[in-house]
């Protein structure tokens, strides 16, 4: 009875006018093609998490800020040593009639995190020993050690719970062609109190994939309120005119944006002249073109300042200038050069868009100061280097480190450096868990295989009135807020 009401609402809701704009639908695309936006597989691209956050949550979610809030919780304690998160489930009825138990929850928590194993989601995870039933409305996570960043781990749309009794929310979908409509849930549908005003508070959210030059386009022409997945490649394509300057939205966020090398082969198959490569490069002026404030350039693998950093990995080279680190480049590709007989010459795989045309030109130009000839590679499997962009799913020097774990990331891993964050699971105390990570980066970083540029770069537009979006370190921008549902 509940599951058919609930689709009634929806079809009500899909047809009515709500409170923002004009006819109370807030038009949203998405970077991207609709095979993106709807995949399926255990890790999703940023477009189909989107789709999966906002019809089925996670113990908990986050809100238009990157904050985490309740999402099935409804309230949760962490013990005092930071091994035990305890969550008290929200008790409300689910669509085929029954109502939500614990162990509903833990058996669909259980399924997604098995759904993600031999990803680097599931290393993540790692440090969960057991999801425990304590009551039918409580859920305790054991850990094998304290993690601060969990619960913006377990927040992760690929954990959210597939229940058999149907999806849970916090939003209801209908896909038309390409596009997805999406309607929040009535609150006492979701275990709050009911409110008599509800179709007239809230908007419904239309999701629909665009190629970034279409989507610039349809932005600009007013036919969608708010462009999201934006990323270097695409953000020439928004910064143009006074107009549209004014609405680009930049995330400062957190994450790996660097070159992987692909092949080990001829100069780069030594680790002195992969990092070579590294000491030419101008981070700090690599990206003016675009005129980002507050981008950071890096030549560390880890973000600053993470936890599990104990400060006793910094940005390398910090003793040498600019000009000091190309000669030393250059006395390596000079020397090079006088064993093999010939120039380095080097490719590089970059996504497609006007921004990786700056990027290019400016790596082309650093690295040809000491010698070394860059091309374009049409093909990431040719290529001997390849952009990797990816943005921290946790503040964690684990996260940074399990991107490069050989079981996925080969060539570009340490099997020494794996073994060293597996050590760190089960540290005696933080100090310890922290030195293990420390010693895992500086082995990473002494194979020089993956070049470190700096921070993600991740980009939107909203138009003005569009509410429940707002930048954040995280680059999420879930759809519940967008509806303007107060609860």
């Amino acid at each position: 009875m509940l599951r058919h009401s609930a689709l009634l609402l929806l079809a009500a809701l899909v047809a009515s006018c709500g409170g923002g704009t004009d006819d109370g639908l807030v038009r949203v695309a998405h970077m991207g093609d609709a095979a993106s936006l709807y995949a399926t597989g255990p890790e999703l691209s940023s477009g189909a998490q989107l789709l999966h956050a906002a019809q089925q949550q996670g113990l908990v979610r986050f809100n238009e800020a990157g904050e985490i809030v309740p999402g099935l919780a409804e309230r949760w304690i962490v013990t005092d040593d930071g091994r035990s998160y305890i969550f008290r489930i929200t008790e409300f009825d689910l669509p085929d009639g029954t109502r939500l138990t614990a162990r509903a929850v833990a058996d669909g928590l259980e399924k997604s995190i098995a759904r993600v194993k031999g990803t680097s989601l599931a290393l993540d995870l790692a440090k969960i020993s057991e999801v425990r039933v304590m009551t039918g409305r409580v859920i305790e996570i054991r850990l094998r050690s304290p993690m601060p960043g969990f619960l913006h781990l377990i927040a992760q749309p690929e954990l959210g719970v597939a229940l058999a009794e149907g999806n849970a929310g916090p939003m209801l979908a209908e896909r038309e062609g390409d596009a997805t409509i999406l309607a929040p849930i009535p609150p006492e549908l979701r275990g709050q109190p009911q409110r008599s005003d509800w179709l007239e508070l809230v908007d419904r959210v239309q999701l629909a994939p665009y190629a970034p030059r279409d989507a610039a386009q349809a932005f600009e022409r007013g036919q969608v309120d708010l462009l999201l997945g934006g990323h270097l490649e695409s953000l020439p394509l928004a910064i143009t005119g006074a107009l549209s300057r004014g609405t680009v939205r930049l995330d400062s966020a957190i994450g790996l944006f660097g070159l992987d090398v692909l092949r080990p082969e001829g100069f780069l198959a030594n680790p002195a002249n992969r990092e070579a490569l590294a000491l030419a490069i101008d981070r700090p002026t690599l990206v003016e073109q675009f005129n980002l404030s507050g981008w950071t350039g890096s030549n560390r693998i880890v973000g600053a300042a993470m936890p599990g950093d104990d400060g006793s990995v910094g940005e390398r080279w910090t003793a040498l200038s600019l000009d000091q680190r190309r000669a030393e480049a250059a006395s390596r590709v000079r020397q090079w050069q006088a064993e093999s007989g010939s120039a380095p010459t080097v490719s590089v795989y970059l996504p497609e868009g006007p921004g990786s045309d700056y990027l290019f030109a400016a790596l082309a130009e650093d690295l040809s100061s000491v010698g070394v000839a860059l091309l374009r590679a049409a093909d990431r499997d040719l290529a001997d280097l390849a952009l990797r962009d990816s943005v921290a799913r946790y503040a964690g020097a684990r996260w940074f480190l399990n991107q490069f774990n050989c079981a996925f990331a080969a060539p570009v891993c340490s099997a020494d450096a794996d073994y060293l964050v597996e050590l760190s699971l089960d540290a005696a105390d933080a100090a310890e868990e922290a030195s293990y990570l420390a010693e895992a980066e500086q082995t990473l970083t002494a194979t020089n295989l993956y070049i470190p540029l700096g921070t993600p770069i991740r980009w939107s537009q909203a138009r003005a009135g569009v509410e429940g979006f707002s930048e954040n370190g995280w680059a999420v921008h879930p759809l519940f807020p967008l509806s303007k549902a107060p609860i």
